[in-house]
């Protein structure tokens, strides 16, 4: 379903990215969540009437793929295309995702592009050939810092990350000037408060910076998964720097010009905070250092707890997406994680909390508000949606409600990415609804047959409807498939309509609904839960 307001032509897109995720394993709910976010976020600007590219793909190098495949009986390819397509993509459809592309690094369209910005640095005196040697985390692909490990009981040395032992590597690599870009980095901090977020995040990435940058490692000799180094191919490019690059190779670079003028930078990199300083610090190094625009911003998303430990395969806590979905349905799954966790903080699942939200929020307040003005107006008016003539102070104050209902979800969402805020915003107005109905009594109002009773439950039952109305455009970005549901039900036009307050079919416009649509009482939006199998 294609619900967009009139795209704006000739600006440029507003581009967001997901991380490319790595396919050492299939994806689990850490994954959805960002992914879900991005869709939500893109979902919303296109509904602005906003061009929009969303990009979202996996990254297919590196040591820990290799040894994965190794360990599987496969070549480090056929473990890539079958986890890719039978796992990743399958599970972006399952939830609805709406990406513009999918990039694999280990395509042609992105190696071949990768190898020609590295060898540009090179020819730019960027890169240089060095040996380190140093303790190395495979699941992270990083070598680490002393600050970056933990000690165990027997004092060997872990990643903080993944709670492993690092592995002390040495070689002879190449290696990006990046210790030459502290300065200009934290200039660029200072011009540009906003580009890292959250605040704890930036104040992170700024501390860091300022206790002076070395530089990187950009290529690995002691195995060959990789995209070769150009100019020496006893060595492959650094996993990073491939990944990194897909932001670029992904919409043109240096193939095709007009593409990639229109979309590139992203507006927003969504990424989990684990890979914060690959996005915050090398990146826009690696682009500074091109002469290439830096992103607008850098958002890094908490992580899910369970049990106290991040959502992660290693810790046994990767809990996969469609064991909710098969009982929460997709859209409270892609609702759940937004409403429950304030993104870019830390936040715990659990089962409970899920099964109490869903019952409350959705199935009670917003569900059954669906269902109890569908069932009266196919009770007092035969299903035809009656005109508005009597509107009085308690309808002044619901189209008032969600104007600031539209205006407030509308800056959270689409410009401080607070999908918890703009979420409650709508859900207020929700409750607002339900209170004025439960205020209006129309059930006792119907009683007064009258010409002033029948008009004032027309009005009534005309508020709720058209109310209706404007929630299913504005949750259509984040439920797509319940909003679409109960668009038909209200008997409205095929495209839900544009969200911004601007454009003169607008959520925030009231009186979109034509007297005389049919109302039909369709399937419960949020049917009731049914209780777990026990094992």
């Amino acid at each position: 379903m294609a619900a967009t307001g009139t795209e704006k032509q000739g600006s440029k897109a507003f581009y967001v990215t997901t991380p490319i995720y790595y396919v050492n394993d299939a994806p689990h709910l850490g994954h959805a969540y960002t992914t879900v976010a991005g869709d939500v976020l893109t979902r919303w600007h296109r509904q602005r009437g906003e061009k929009v590219w969303y990009l979202t793909g996996t990254d297919e190098h590196g040591q820990k793929i290799m040894r994965t495949a190794e360990a599987n009986g496969v070549t480090p390819q056929e473990w890539c295309d079958k986890l890719v397509e039978e796992a990743w993509k399958p599970l972006w459809e399952h939830l609805n995702i709406a990406n513009d592309d999918f990039i694999r690094t280990t395509q042609k369209r992105h190696t071949d592009r990768v190898q020609e910005f590295v060898q540009d640095l090179y020819d730019k005196d960027e890169i240089y050939k060095g040996g380190y040697e140093g303790p190395y985390c495979v699941g992270c692909e990083e070598y680490k810092l002393p600050g970056d490990l933990i000690e165990a009981e027997d004092g060997t040395k872990l990643c903080a990350v993944h709670k492993k032992p690092v592995e002390i590597l040495k070689e002879e690599n190449y290696f990006f000037k990046l210790s030459e870009y502290g300065p200009k980095l934290l200039e660029f901090y200072e011009a540009n408060p906003g580009f890292i977020q959250p605040e704890s995040a930036r104040n992170e990435v700024v501390n860091f910076v300022k206790q002076g940058l070395e530089d990187l490692s950009i290529s690995r000799s002691t195995f060959d998964w990789g995209v070769p180094v150009p100019w020496d191919d006893k060595h492959v490019i650094y996993v990073w720097i491939d990944a990194l690059l897909n932001y670029a190779t992904a919409v043109g670079y240096n193939e095709n010009p007009a593409k990639f003028d229109e979309t590139f930078p992203a507006n927003v990199h969504l990424i989990g905070k684990d890979i914060l300083r690959f996005h915050a610090v090398i990146w826009p190094a690696m682009l500074m250092a091109q002469g290439l625009p830096v992103p607008g911003r850098v958002a890094a998303n908490g992580w899910l707890m369970v049990g106290g430990e991040k959502m992660s395969k290693s810790n046994l806590t990767g809990i996969k997406p469609q064991d909710l979905t098969s009982h929460f349905g997709v859209d409270a799954y892609r609702w759940y994680f937004l409403r429950a966790i304030a993104f870019g903080q830390d936040g715990s699942f659990s089962w409970e909390d899920f099964s109490a939200r869903y019952t409350s929020e959705l199935a009670n307040d917003y569900g059954n508000l669906a269902s109890r003005v569908a069932a009266m107006v196919g009770k007092y008016f035969g299903g035809e949606l009656p005109a508005s003539t009597a509107d009085g102070d308690a309808e002044k104050a619901i189209h008032e409600g969600l104007a600031k209902a539209v205006a407030a979800a509308d800056a959270k969402i689409g410009e401080e990415l607070d999908f918890q805020g703009g979420i409650l915003a709508i859900f207020d107005f929700v409750k607002q609804v339900n209170g004025y109905i439960t205020e209006q009594e129309p059930w006792k109002v119907a009683k007064d047959e009258s010409e002033e009773g029948r008009a004032r439950l027309a009005t009534i039952l005309y508020t709720a409807a058209e109310s209706l109305r404007a929630v299913a455009v504005l949750l259509n970005p984040i439920m797509p498939e319940t909003s679409q549901a109960l668009w038909d039900s209200l008997g409205a036009e095929a495209s839900l309509g544009a969200l911004a307050a601007q454009p003169v079919q607008s959520s925030a416009t009231w009186g979109q609904l034509p007297a005389g649509a049919t109302v039909t009482k369709g399937a419960v939006l949020f049917p009731r839960l049914e209780e777990p199998k026990k094992d």
